[in-house]
C-alpha cells in the first residue's frame, strides 16, 4: 500500500484552507495532477458532554450542522504530517478525520 484516502469531515468555509495546506505538502496528488480533491455535502449530528467546548452547539444538546466530506489522496508516508495540517485548521475540538487503506493496483490478481 502506497497511498491511503483521506476522509475529513469540515464546516464548508474552511475546506479550501485545508485543501491548500495539503497540496502544499504534497497531498491530493494523481499521476501528473494535483489539487485532486472530491467533497460532498453531508448533514451531521453530535452531542456535545461535559467538559466539551463545541464550536457549534451547545453541551448535552444534540447539534446538527451542514458539512462537507473532503476526499483525497495521500501518500502513506505523509499522513503524519497532513493529519497535524487538518487538526492546525479544523476548527472542531475533535475533527472526523478517516485515514483509509487502498489496495494497490498493481498488486491485484
Amino acid at each position: 500500500m502506497k497511498e491511503v484516502k483521506l476522509e475529513i469531515y469540515v464546516p464548508e468555509e474552511f475546506m479550501p484552507e485545508i485543501r491548500d495546506a495539503l497540496h502544499d505538502i504534497g497531498v491530493g496528488r494523481v499521476g501528473d495532477y494535483d489539487h485532486v480533491m472530491s467533497f460532498h455535502q453531508v448533514t451531521g449530528y453530535w452531542r456535545a458532554l461535559e467538559g466539551s467546548n463545541p464550536y457549534e452547539g451547545k453541551q448535552g444538546e444534540i447539534t446538527r450542522g451542514d458539512e462537507v466530506k473532503m476526499e483525497l489522496i495521500c501518500p502513506k508516508e505523509k499522513v503524519l504530517d497532513a493529519l497535524r495540517v487538518i487538526k492546525k485548521i479544523h476548527p472542531y475540538e475533535e475533527p472526523a478525520i478517516h485515514v483509509l487503506p487502498l489496495l494497490d493496483p498493481e498488486n491485484l490478481p
